[in-house]
């Protein structure tokens, strides 16, 4: 990885952190999901980032993917346990994060501490040559400690250039069958900590999508749809990014036609079972030669 890359890998999570904290601030009872999300995405845009997914926030034992569509009523409330998971790019080069606010056990939530925890034990020892399975040995046991349970078919993954998902994953317990880190490699580490059993389904109506191949001339998709799609990259999108690009009679035509083209992936909520909490903490981090560096914390 050339200096310019760096550099760009920390452009995207100094605005990421900045989003993360802003939309946390933001997190109280009565404040609607969808206004916090857009303030955060504003947030980004006008610090010279772009999304590279949509901005997401997943209450209590929803554990990720969370969308508010466009007009939710949804709001927080008193009892409730939010993850508030962003991720940025600048010229693609991907930074993602994530924070948990408990309404109500506060700052000091047992919970949240557990997943923020195994985040920074992890962090602490993350370098060249570090087996993956002793992260993940790390992160299962920080919060098991704690009396709770690691979500484990959801993983930290690797990010690189207009990718946000991609080698290595970074399993939340002890797998040996995966490899060590290599200088080079940048990766998100996102512990997540259950009162439940720990495996999450998917649920619900999408609102995150992504596209599975390049458009051809033969999808004959419209133009304004076109546009949209280069813009994003091939990255992650919601009905509220198609809605900057055409009118809201037009989206789920279009979401319609890209199914019909076999183009489309879909990704619904992720839950585990109604009364379940579940709290988030995720940092992303570039692997050098003679360490680590997180870019997503602020100085």
């Amino acid at each position: 990885m050339n200096p310019l890359d760096y550099d760009k890998f920390r452009a995207a999570g100094r605005i990421a952190a900045k989003a993360r904290e802003h939309a946390k601030a933001l997190i109280k009872p009565g404040v609607r999901l969808l206004d916090i999300v857009e303030s955060a995405e504003n947030l980004i845009r006008e610090n010279g980032g772009k999304l590279a997914f949509p901005a997401q926030i997943s209450k209590n034992h929803i554990a990720a993917h969370y969308c508010p569509p466009p007009g939710d009523p949804t709001c927080a409330e008193a009892g409730d346990i939010l993850k508030f998971d962003c991720g940025v790019h600048v010229d693609g080069y991907v930074a993602d994060n994530a924070v948990t606010v408990d309404l109500r056990e506060g700052p000091d939530s047992p919970l949240s501490i557990a997943s923020k925890l195994a985040l920074d034990n992890a962090l602490a020892i993350v370098g060249p040559g570090v087996a993956v399975c002793e992260i993940g040995r790390t992160i299962n046991d920080s919060i098991t400690a704690m009396g709770f349970t690691p979500v484990y078919n959801l993983t930290g993954h690797g990010v690189s250039r207009y990718i946000i998902h991609c080698a290595p994953q970074i399993p939340n317990y002890d797998d040996k069958r995966k490899g060590r880190l290599k200088a080079g490699q940048v990766i998100a580490i996102e512990p997540f900590a259950s009162t439940g059993k720990g495996y999450i389904e998917e649920l619900g109506k999408a609102e995150v999508f992504m596209v599975s191949r390049n458009p051809k001339t033969k999808d004959h998709l419209p133009q304004r749809l076109r546009d949209a799609l280069e813009d994003f990259h091939r990255l992650p999108f919601s009905r509220r990014d198609l809605a900057r690009f055409m009118s809201d009679k037009e989206i789920e035509p279009a979401i319609t036609l890209m199914r019909k083209r076999r183009l489309l992936r879909e990704f619904p909520p992720l839950v585990e079972k109604p009364g379940t909490r579940i709290s988030q903490h995720e940092h992303t981090v570039m692997i050098t030669e003679s360490g680590s560096e997180v870019t997503t914390r602020l100085d």
